[in-house]
């Protein structure tokens, strides 16, 4: 393809020019090994976190969000494991992509993978945010209304959003390229021809924006409304812990996205829209690595910020530091103990000698 002939003239003159490609290629190899390698352990002890979780509880409000949890754990996992390979697959011919993809079909693949993989984790952040919003705000109709079916096919809803996004380009016949790094496909952004090649990263990039934009909006309004509950029911009640945990955790997976995503996302808008330069791929690269972090971030949500961890964690500063924490202690008994595993004896009983070595274990 003309594209590719073009790209790998610019790859020879910039080997000709460097002393230091073949050092910067083992880097990149490495990099792309370690950074798969974490992000399957990772999504692999989370996903099995979160399975255990999922058969235990009975509590239909966290058995939805458990199983939205899971989704976005496993889509990562595939991310990780799928667009790695691939990765690997180009360095190991070299990033020769005339010699094992002649025909554009890896390309392609490629190309698809990195979109469908990029917004999937982003719709079902967003859609986490919004069923998390109204579990908190209106318990009764989200009893009621999101059954198991209903979540799962809002499940199915985001994942074909995401592929049609994916392989709209194939569709419309506006294939995608290799990048100037060589080491991976994306939309084709330099120089476009024609308004199609402006409008599909921008589909990309807006689609992904919204998302944030809907997590942001019900992470912030579920914490309030969970805020002013606390707050005027000063004891609290029996389903907030399990709430506090979920916030939580969304806030935490909403910080991650936008920190990883947001930069990628808003330079694939200003690429699209305005004349490019030669080291804009380069950047874009840059970019395209700080997203896969979140794909590797995600799953030690829900591995740190659990009830048990968090509760062990504030148990273990009470043992260390007695009445200094006493504070902390009492909002522990009140939000992130369950119902039953303490009543007022015990909690007594811990605010006057500091707990034993073996109640500070690991949690699965």
């Amino acid at each position: 393809m003309s594209s590719n002939e073009s790209s790998e003239t610019r790859y020879r003159s910039e080997v000709r020019g460097s002393n230091n490609t073949l050092c910067h290629r083992e880097l990149s190899v490495t990099a792309s090994v370690i950074s798969m390698t974490v992000g399957i352990f990772s999504n692999s002890f989370a996903l099995f976190i979160l399975i255990k979780s999922y058969s235990r509880h009975r509590i239909k409000s966290k058995a939805s969000f458990l199983l939205f949890a899971s989704s976005l754990v496993t889509t990562d996992l595939l991310g990780h494991l799928i667009n790695g390979s691939l990765v690997l697959h180009v360095y190991r011919f070299h990033r020769k992509w005339d010699t094992f993809d002649p025909h554009g079909i890896v390309c392609s693949i490629f190309g698809v993978c990195m979109v469908f993989y990029g917004l999937s984790p982003l719709f079902l952040s967003s859609a986490m945010a919004v069923e998390r919003f109204i579990g908190v705000t209106k318990p009764i109709f989200h009893s009621t209304v999101l059954a198991s079916h209903h979540v799962r096919r809002l499940l199915g809803f985001t994942w074909l959003l995401a592929a049609i996004v994916a392989l709209l380009p194939l569709l419309l016949r506006r294939p995608y390229e290799v990048q100037s790094s060589r080491s991976f496909c994306f939309f084709h952004m330099e120089h476009p021809k024609d308004w199609l090649d402006i409008l599909l990263p921008l589909i990309f990039s807006v689609l992904g924006l919204l998302a944030l934009l809907l997590s942001i909006v019900c992470n912030t309004l579920a914490s309030c409304a969970l805020l002013q509950g606390r707050l005027r029911h000063k004891h609290g009640c029996r389903g907030t812990s399990y709430h506090l945990e979920m916030i939580c955790q969304l806030l935490a997976i909403m910080l991650v996205s936008c920190v990883c995503w947001g930069p990628l996302l808003v330079h694939v808008i200003i690429l699209s829209t305005r004349a490019k330069e030669e080291s804009s791929s380069f950047s874009l690269l840059t970019m395209v690595r700080m997203a896969t972090w979140n794909q590797i971030l995600d799953p030690w949500v829900y591995i740190l910020l659990r009830k048990a961890v968090l509760r062990k964690i504030f148990m273990l500063f009470h043992s260390c530091w007695g009445s200094q924490l006493h504070t902390f202690h009492r909002w522990q008994r009140s939000t992130l103990g369950s119902s039953g595993e303490m009543n007022k004896s015990d909690c007594l009983r811990y605010s006057r000698q500091p707990l034993p070595d073996t109640t500070i274990q690991f949690i699965t």
